[in-house]
């Protein structure tokens, strides 16, 4: 039985402590939070899980083996530094810190304690994004051409990260775990429509190995919620509509072939496909309930978790360059060692 601690009791904490309790694999034995009024709510809907004020509770308690924090980004490198010192496992949030430094230390540290880290990049779970990588690993949709996502809704606006780090993040994690290809550069312009505030607008775009490229368009400022992604290949082409009820995924048989043209060398003939589309049959599973039963499974086994530190680090890197390069009115940013 593996023993927890979740720190934070807001909007995902408590999926975090449903997730978590599982008879005869895990159990939350204590929330902690710095708000009263939360924990209140916590004990009230979780009333046999202790409660508390102070996070020293978990670091000294010897029973709990394994930390989730669901916390502003502000407050992760502190908190996941602190867990792993203390001998604990740790889920994170994403993004898994502010900065590659601080990013770099956590790796180095979980290494040296011989500790499972782990970033909830929660959409790498769900059976959508499993399914697409399943399609691209395959070749089924033949070379990837481009990636191209909108995610925009109206708010909420944050205060402590701009709109890159608060919705394109999902897109990096799924173009890292789907391609695993680094980017070559990075690019991206934004924008601020509220005084003194961060970006609520932005663009990013990732240019890949194999002239592929990604493009990301981010927003909170937008009058509805919108969570679609294309996925062109030189064979199929695949469409995600994360808020589509039934339908998530739908493969196209559609696409250009071309054709040289014999009697000129500077010609090529475009012909276009038109096929059938089909809509794979997904398994309704929880993403965050396969994301807690990996993460058992990697502290139980000593396995590298697919969203691990490493993962993190890279998505933190992009963050970076994505955000220095829109200081620099979108001048593509080198991705190191690229």
């Amino acid at each position: 039985m593996i023993t927890f601690g979740v720190i934070g009791f807001g909007y995902w904490g408590p999926n975090l402590v449903r997730n978590f309790t599982i008879p005869g694999r895990s159990q939350v034995a204590v929330i902690a939070d710095r708000d009263a009024a939360k924990l209140a709510r916590a004990a009230e809907r979780f009333p046999g899980t202790a409660t508390t004020l102070d996070v020293e509770d978990i670091w000294s308690n010897p029973a709990i083996d394994a930390v989730a924090i669901a916390t502003p980004v502000r407050s992760h490198f502190e908190l996941a530094e602190a867990a792993l010192k203390a001998g604990k496992h740790v889920l994170v949030e994403k993004p898994m810190t502010e900065t590659v430094e601080q990013g770099e230390h956590l790796v180095d540290l979980a290494a040296a304690q011989k500790k499972i880290l782990m970033v909830d990049h929660t959409f790498i779970y769900t059976p959508a994004v499993q399914r697409i990588r399943q399609l691209v690993r395959s070749g089924e949709i033949g070379q990837v051409y481009y990636y191209d996502s909108l995610r925009v809704n109206l708010g909420l606006f944050q205060h402590d990260v701009n709109v890159v780090w608060d919705l394109a993040v999902h897109d990096l994690a799924i173009l890292d775990y789907v391609l695993d290809a680094r980017p070559l550069a990075v690019s991206a312009v934004g924008v601020s429509h509220v005084p003194g505030a961060c970006e609520n607008v932005a663009y990013v775009s990732l240019f890949m190995p194999g002239d592929a490229v990604a493009h990301i368009n981010v927003n909170w400022l937008a009058p509805v919620k919108v969570r679609q992604t294309l996925i062109a290949g030189s064979k199929k082409m695949i469409v995600f509509d994360d808020l589509e009820p039934s339908e998530k995924l739908k493969v196209y048989d559609r696409g250009v072939t071309l054709n040289d043209d014999p009697e000129s060398l500077y010609r090529t003939l475009v012909s276009y496909r038109t096929g059938d589309m089909w809509a794979p049959n997904l398994p309704v599973t929880e993403a965050l309930h396969t994301e807690a039963l990996h993460f058992l499974a990697c502290i139980e086994g000593r396995e590298t978790p697919i969203t691990g530190g490493d993962m993190g680090l890279r998505i933190v890197r992009v963050l970076e360059l994505a955000t220095q390069s829109m200081k620099q009115r979108g001048t593509p940013i080198p991705f190191p060692g690229a």
